[in-house]
């Protein structure tokens, strides 16, 4: 990460934004600017080869104004104090956008989790875990998957935890396999919700979904997920990538196969995929192909101030965490395209975190069929709420977020009379 780029930074700017339009005070918002606390930790793993290799980790909780700490843990070799104290800051909007009672937290460690083997993986993550132990827990801060871990690094780091605790606590994590507690729908969860804020934008702009052209950046859960169930819809895919490059068909990508095809065995990439009529681009050519939608599922900063204005989509629907920049951002609001924030379109995954959390609290299990109704209607209610809110102030829907999810927290502190 650029040395010239602080990603918490750029959320804290788009914040003093959101509450100057909101007629807001400094004062009201001021410790917004501040994570409540931030842990560094130094995590040792004795490796395969007997040696003794030490990583860094992070746990950052952002604000714990409306409920307890709520995000994922990740593991990636640019994971840094910044980006996790953005992310923490961006999940305590995104759970204040879609109104569940979670303030917002983040976790992470320095490593290239491609390069450990199964038993260093939960090494590491049993280490880290009783490392945390102090600062997490049911109703304290409960983490989630992030990029590069999954339902067994839940599995692992509710286990230690547990054990640490002295009694099974199948609350202090979500995201976990369903034998664990975990809840039915989870794993689709963000992949769904993405596809209910491209239904309900399209709409809004009068695109019909039917034949849509749609290209997705990122082939893992959230972006696989997507690609299948917006071509379910009547979509067209007619690209998708991974970190190998990226494979596209004017006439649409079978994507049935292309997902059945990389979920198939761990670590297969789509450099290895082939079908008729297929092509293969770079990352960066899926990213300016004209079609209707656009959905960066990857990593942060995909779109910048370099390749914004070649974007060929007309509408941008945010399935990662930070995908655009302010930079970009501005430019493409000028273009007029139409972007559908992250911490509104990508809450899917929070939403049915909260659900899996509610059920472990309560030692209840609910059907599939409950939970993706109970999120479809939380994910419709906050797309409209933050498009009346942009309209109400003329204003972007990443603003309009924005300004929701501040006036919610704002509520939450005076009312609760925090005082300093």
């Amino acid at each position: 990460m650029s040395n010239s780029y602080n990603p918490h930074e750029e959320i804290m700017h788009i914040v003093d934004k959101a509450a100057q339009l909101l007629g807001l005070e400094e004062r009201d918002y001021t410790q917004l600017k501040y994570p409540e606390r931030e842990l560094k930790v130094s995590v040792p793993v004795r490796m395969d080869d007997g040696s003794i290799k030490v990583f860094e980790g992070y746990r950052v909780q952002h604000s714990g104004v409306r409920g307890p700490y709520k995000g994922g843990i990740r593991y990636h070799q640019n994971v840094d104090m910044d980006e996790v104290k953005a992310l923490a800051a961006a999940m305590t909007f995104k759970c204040a956008v879609v109104d569940i009672p979670y303030g917002g937290g983040k976790g992470g460690i320095t490593v290239d989790a491609t390069k450990l083997s199964k038993g260093e993986l939960e090494r590491l993550t049993r280490k880290y875990t009783t490392l945390l132990f102090p600062m997490v827990g049911p109703h304290i801060d409960i983490p989630a998957p992030d990029v590069n871990t999954n339902e067994e690094v839940m599995a692992w780091f509710m286990d230690t935890y547990s054990m640490v605790n002295g009694q099974l606590t199948l609350s202090v994590v979500t995201g976990k396999p369903i034998a664990l507690g975990g809840s039915l729908g989870r794993r689709e969860a963000t992949g769904r919700g993405v596809l209910i804020a491209t239904r309900e934008i399209a709409k809004k702009v009068g695109l019909d979904l039917k034949d849509a052209t749609v290209a997705v950046q990122g082939a893992g859960n959230v972006g696989g997920t997507t690609a299948l169930l917006l071509h379910r819809e009547g979509c067209r895919i007619i690209a998708i990538s991974d970190v190998s490059g990226a494979i596209y068909n004017e006439n649409g990508l079978d994507i049935e196969d292309v997902v059945r095809f990389l979920r198939a065995e761990r670590g297969r990439l789509l450099k290895d995929y082939d079908a008729p009529g297929l092509v293969r681009i770079s990352n960066e050519e899926l990213l300016q192909l004209k079609v209707d939608i656009l959905v960066p599922a990857a990593l942060e900063n995909a779109i910048h101030e370099k390749n914004a204005s070649s974007i060929g989509a007309r509408v941008i629907v945010e399935a990662a965490n930070g995908p655009t920049t302010t930079a970009a951002d501005e430019i493409l609001q000028k273009k007029g395209v139409t972007i559908v924030p992250d911490i509104l379109a990508n809450a899917g995954g929070v939403v049915v975190s909260y659900f899996e959390w509610l059920q472990n609290l309560q030692s209840v299990k609910w059907e599939e069929e409950e939970i993706n109704r109970k999120l479809e209607n939380i994910m419709v209610k906050a797309f409209h709420d933050v498009w009346s809110m942009a309209e109400k102030h003329g204003t972007s829907l990443r603003m309009g977020a924005f300004m929701l999810a501040l006036e919610r927290i704002v509520a939450a502190i005076k009312l609760r009379g925090i005082t300093f």
